[in-house]
């Protein structure tokens, strides 16, 4: 970013935070430095006017509560104004195991596309007193993979943009292109999805990033939308519906270990090596992640799948640890040798 348009955004939050009614464009442009322009001359308005657009969506990217309003029932055009009650942070005060959780979420974050956003927090907390160790892991290493629609639906639901992408459905060949827009993404469940509005189909629905099997392409203009106030997370759990667990799997589990596990066990068998546990899962993948969280105090006896997804994770995280090339990597916690 240029200086001149540095210094003419601090002047425009400035102005903005410094009054409490709704200010017009014509009104900024005769207050703040750098708005400049004879109104009467018609290129030299619309030259101010897209110039006013780009700031005031810069402004709302750097998370400015940019309010528009009217100062009067009889006013005819929108004002703007910075909600001050918004834009001011509390103090903010962290434990150290709080500080070391935020830590991880900053390193979580910066393999997921938001490596700036994380950057950007992280100074933000340091220049307010709080001591955040980027490097803690509190016995926790962070393994995420992203989904490659992942950046382009958040900053689409930044911009409040509508979007399309060809998305696949298992039950039926070939993919079909929806049109969006995004109001969120969520995790649940161990899987990322987005929640809009269907442009085709009239109505709210919801899609998992791992179907999205095209570049996500932004159609329209910006803040074409106003995303509603509801729990997102609420509406993926209505749209995936009953989970069946179908599957069993069989567990060797450590005496007085893996209480997590425990609670959710089927039957227990009690053996010399150990508590043999039997458990319903509806899904491979999260199933195994869940599994891994407990190390070496259980190891997965079938079935297969199941067994080589936790090897294939027990892997990776070993391999992360190996800063040895000529060794040969340690056996995989919780997997025999």
């Amino acid at each position: 970013m240029s200086r001149t348009r540095t210094e003419r955004l601090v002047n425009l939050v400035i102005c903005l935070l410094a009054t409490r009614r709704f200010l017009t464009a014509e009104q900024i442009a005769a207050i703040v430095p750098g708005y400049e322009h004879d109104p009467n001359d018609e290129r030299d308005h619309e030259a101010f006017q897209r110039k006013f657009e780009r700031d005031k969506s810069e402004l709302r990217e750097l998370g400015v509560p940019l309010e528009m309003g009217t100062a009067s029932i009889f006013d005819q055009e929108q004002g703007y104004r910075i909600a001050r009650r918004e834009y001011a942070l509390p103090d903010i005060t962290l434990a150290p195991d709080e500080a070391a959780a935020v830590g991880i979420a900053v390193r979580l974050w910066q393999q997921t596309g938001l490596a700036a956003a994380a950057s950007s927090g992280l100074a933000k907390l340091r220049a307010g007193g709080i001591d955040v160790d980027p490097h803690a892991t509190l016995g926790v290493e962070t393994v995420v993979t992203v989904d490659p629609a992942f950046e382009p639906l958040t900053a689409a639901v930044r911009d409040r943009q509508a979007v399309s992408f060809s998305y696949e459905v298992p039950e039926r060949d070939g993919a079909g292109v929806r049109r969006l827009q995004p109001w969120g993404v969520v995790c649940w469940r161990g899987r990322w999805y987005v929640v809009g509005h269907d442009l085709d189909r009239g109505a709210e629905r919801c899609f998992r990033l791992s179907r999205v099997v095209s570049a996500v392409r932004r159609i329209g203009r910006r803040d074409a939308y106003e995303p509603p106030k509801t729990d997102l997370i609420a509406k993926v759990a209505g749209f995936s519906g009953p989970v069946e667990r179908t599957g069993r799997a069989t567990v060797l589990v450590k005496t007085g270990k893996a209480a997590g596990v425990r609670r959710w066990a089927e039957d227990c068998v009690q053996t010399p090596d150990g508590d043999r546990l039997t458990l319903s899962y509806s899904d491979v993948d999260q199933f195994a992640g869940w599994l891994v969280g407990y190390g070496a105090d259980l190891v997965v006896l079938d079935p297969p799948e199941v067994r080589a997804e936790v090897v294939k994770r027990l892997r990776a995280i070993a391999s992360a640890y190996d800063t040895d090339p000529a060794a040969a990597p340690p056996p995989p916690i919780g997997v025999p040798a």
